[in-house]
């Protein structure tokens, strides 16, 4: 194995996993499940390898790689600052040291998938209800939290959280 960054195009087509990473990009529901566990495992690396930014104008897309997500890269430092402070209210009481995370949703249409924080279930419980325990004077009502997942060269990404209180 050498030491050079793994470039996405290097990965494998078929399934959509990065062997290098061991992340899980063959669909919305992998990727959007491989996030959301690397965030409660505080793994900001992996979460970093399953995000991407969608392609703007004439801006391409810049996806989640192991140069952009390599422990001294801006975007890793960036993200780290935004993306811990997921971590408690992700994780279930009891925490666990390898949550299961898993995601149902019906096939999205085209290239983007929405999953309500309802179909995300983390040790069988449900994310929204998660996110509820750790806040203080919200309501279920309140609460809106959804994660994007678009397909950009045959892989999955998250390329959005909806995080809404109020």
């Amino acid at each position: 194995m050498s030491d050079s960054p793994v470039d996405d195009k290097s990965e494998s087509a078929e399934e959509g996993a990065s062997p290098a990473s061991g992340v899980d990009r063959s669909s919305a529901e992998k990727a959007v499940a491989g996030w959301v566990a690397a965030l409660i495992k505080g793994e900001i690396g992996q979460a970093c390898l399953l995000m991407a930014e969608p392609a703007d104008g004439s801006e391409p897309a810049q996806v989640g790689s192991e140069k952009t997500c390599g422990d001294d890269a801006p975007e890793r430092k960036r993200m780290e600052a935004t993306l811990g402070q997921f971590k408690e209210s992700f994780t279930p009481d009891p925490p666990s040291d390898a949550p299961k995370v898993e995601v149902t949703q019906a096939p999205g249409t085209g290239d983007k998938v929405t999953v309500p924080a309802d179909r995300i279930k983390v040790d069988g419980q449900a994310l929204d209800k998660i996110v509820l325990s750790h806040s203080t004077g919200v309501t279920q009502d309140q609460l809106d939290v959804k994660v994007e997942s678009s397909r950009i060269n045959d892989s999955w990404y998250v390329t959005n959280l909806d995080f809404n209180v109020g």
